[in-house]
């Protein structure tokens, strides 16, 4: 895999969680921040698959998404 280095900027304050988000995870703050895009990524392209189906199909109903999160907890 290739890797592309970044010099980023941050707020001091969310510099620090970034790094305590990390620690936590036992992970470079490289790999949380990567993890964190593609997550960003991942949730930004099924809310446009959502919104899609909803113009077409109409709005999800409050128990067809609590079926949804219940089942995407398992």
């Amino acid at each position: 895999m290739a890797v592309e280095r970044r010099t980023l900027s941050l707020e001091s304050e969310l510099a620090a969680m970034v790094r305590e988000a990390a620690a936590t995870k036992d992970q470079s703050v490289s790999v949380w921040l990567a993890d964190a895009a593609r997550s960003w990524l991942v949730t930004r392209d099924l809310s446009d698959v959502v919104a899609d189906w909803e113009a077409v199909h109409g709005n999800f109903t409050e128990t067809e998404v609590a079926r949804a999160r219940s089942e995407l907890r398992h």
